[in-house]
């Protein structure tokens, strides 16, 4: 028995046994056959874990300030999964009603909630205060009159945080860059227009400052980016006390861990980030003759992303000569860029490997794609696989937990797969499989 290639790329109950994977000690041709493909598969063990060792690693740095983390559910959410990370003493971030509506079913807490959001509807906002969602994470200057107004109408105080655009510029693409200036997330710091929010959210009696809140992007490797940012945020609450005498009571530094998507990646060392994040932080608390604050933090594919795999079985495979010279497999699968939009939406790179029997052809130069009709429908660009992949073969695409069934789409009407659960008693659907039935179901004609 052996791990396969590169142990951080897949979910820890993985190993490998005479070329075929297992997951969570089931073998991956008993799970195809038992739920299909393509199917998301969970290891739930290693997100436990995971989540665990996130709330341990920013505790044990920040100590003594107190640390709270929320497990940011557009990573992927579902009421099981809340219910894992709630268990693990993390609590919940949330974008929008359904992904509310989700962690309240779970039966989370709304203190132990947030609600983000560049546009949160009137809706959404009620929702948020009727259940006593913990923060509300203000965006821009006109929601700070829209979240008064249905607060003062409900008779409430809103618990609210400001985002601030610090300036710095982090992540893979600029679709999951969210610091800089030019894009549509956060007050501006270097504008102005964070402190203005900040002083008439102090002075407005149906608002409640928490706090500041920073996110600078997403599949962050290099961890400068989040003290730079901290420091920024540590800056402007020590302008906000000398302009109002109010400390706001906690800084939310976000998420945006990287993780590794191919062998040659090494995911974010969370324990090293912590406490130099934290060191930056005291460092700059006593430079500026201020208090520490609260922290919290929001990771959600440095939790999900790694404990997730893709089953898919092969379907075509074809040679194709390349211009240049040589020639590449191209190898179909069932799936495709309605269960992975990110290599089609922003080039992310994706690993595979035959997950049903051993093989000892040697590699050749492939590319993964799915069944949609686009040129772009492409689930892994380069991988080398063995020469003898064949129709029937099953393939396994590692780290798909962020954002795979999250951003999945109906495209083409293929009905979306299912996520099973597994390694936590009998491996079940957490999230059922979508048939043709629903989709019909949604045609009124």
């Amino acid at each position: 028995m052996t791990h396969p290639t590169s142990p951080d790329l897949w979910p820890e109950s993985t190993t490998v046994v005479d070329g075929v994977l297992h997951l969570g000690g089931l073998s991956a041709p008993w799970l195809a056959q038992t739920f299909g493909t393509p199917a998301y598969l969970l290891d739930v063990p290693g997100l436990r874990r995971r989540a665990a060792d996130y709330r341990r690693a920013f505790t044990e740095a920040f100590a003594p300030a107190e640390v709270s983390v929320y497990y940011a559910g557009k990573a992927f959410l579902s009421t099981a999964v809340a219910r894992w990370v709630q268990a693990e003493g993390l609590g919940i971030d949330t974008a929008s009603a359904g992904e509310l509506a989700t962690a309240l079913a779970a039966g989370v807490e709304g203190a132990a909630i947030g609600l983000h959001g560049n546009n949160k509807s009137v809706e959404e906002i009620d929702l948020a205060l009727e259940r006593g969602v913990g923060r509300l994470v203000i965006d821009s200057l006109p929601e700070i009159d829209l979240v008064a107004a249905r607060a003062a109408a409900l008779g409430r105080r809103a618990p609210v945080m400001v985002r601030v655009t610090t300036g710095v510029h982090a992540g893979g693409h600029d679709f999951i860059a969210t610091a800089h200036e030019d894009q549509k997330f956060g007050l501006s710091l270097a504008s102005g227009a964070a402190l203005e929010a900040l002083e008439r959210i102090v002075a407005h009696e149906h608002l409640d400052l928490v706090g500041l809140h920073s996110h600078i992007g997403s599949q962050i490797l290099d961890p400068e980016g989040f003290a730079a940012a901290a420091a920024a945020l540590l800056g402007l609450r020590a302008t906000l006390v000398q302009r109002t005498g109010h400390l706001a009571g906690e800084l939310d530094l976000g998420g945006g861990y990287g993780i590794a998507y191919t062998p040659q990646e090494q995911a974010v060392d969370i324990d090293a980030l912590a406490r130099s994040l934290a060191a930056a932080c005291r460092a700059e608390c006593e430079r500026l003759g201020t208090a520490q604050p609260s922290y919290s933090f929001e990771p959600g594919r440095a939790i999900v992303g790694p404990n997730m795999l893709t089953l898919y079985r092969v379907g075509t495979v074809k040679p194709v000569r390349l211009d240049g010279g040589g020639s590449r497999l191209y190898v179909s699968v069932d799936g495709g860029m309605s269960d992975n939009i990110r290599p089609a939406l922003y080039g992310a790179d994706y690993h595979a490997e035959i997950a049903g029997r051993s093989s000892s052809a040697g590699p050749v130069p492939a590319r993964v794609v799915g069944k949609h009709c686009e040129s772009g429908d492409i689930v892994v660009r380069d991988v080398d696989l063995p020469a003898d992949i064949r129709t029937g073969d099953l393939l396994a695409v590692p780290a798909t937990g962020a954002y795979g069934r999250s951003m999945a789409s109906q495209y083409n009407l293929v009905p979306r797969p299912p996520v099973v659960a597994v390694g936590e008693g009998q491996p079940r659907e957490i999230v059922r499989r979508e048939t043709v039935d629903d989709l019909l179901a949604l045609d009124l004609g």
